[in-house]
């Protein structure tokens, strides 16, 4: 078992208003939301437009709940059928990407299967994103283009920062 201190995040994508009501009922189901990134105009796919419509928006947000790693895969399909709760005439209202941080990296489950990704079971396979290398974190060659804008890494350089002091204030050294 891995006893890296490991955090459970989540992205979210989403119309106006829905990330309030996402975020209550994380909070009941994964603990208290400790960290929020600024929110953006998700624009970078069309990806969801045909099932969510137009202007999304996105954000991060990050639990205070350290998590075993293989875990993840229980959390993601709780992140389904939450989900599915906010599903209108079969479409998705909200968009939940559950993922950990840890001082090294930062992890994305998924369903959907590619080349440079590890199967772990129940139909969840898992990708490394990001990874905190010289100083910063640093995208990969499949990082999402959300995860690669500077609000992502601010919010990403915060978790660190919690993981190791314990503390959701600014960001201090590049450690």
């Amino acid at each position: 078992m891995n006893k890296e201190i490991t955090f459970l995040f989540s992205g979210l994508i989403f119309h106006e208003g829905f990330d309030k009501k996402t975020i209550q009922i994380f909070s009941e189901e994964f603990g208290k939301v400790i960290l929020e990134s600024d929110i953006i105009p998700f624009d970078f796919t069309n990806y969801y437009e045909k099932e969510m419509g137009k202007n999304l928006l996105r954000k991060w947000i990050l639990f205070d709940k350290n998590i075993n790693q293989e875990t993840i895969v229980d959390i993601k399909n709780k992140t389904i059928k939450i989900e599915m709760e906010f599903t209108t005439q079969e479409r998705r209202l909200i968009n939940i990407d559950p993922g950990y941080v840890t001082q090294s990296k930062v992890v994305l489950p998924t369903t959907k299967d590619c080349a440079h990704r590890i199967y772990l079971h129940n139909n969840i396979f898992a990708e490394i994103t990001l990874i905190f290398y010289k100083g910063n974190w640093q995208p990969l060659k499949w990082t999402y283009m959300d995860y690669r804008t500077e609000t992502a890494l601010t919010f990403f350089r915060k978790c660190r920062e919690y993981i190791l002091t314990g503390k959701t204030g600014e960001v201090g050294s590049k450690q």
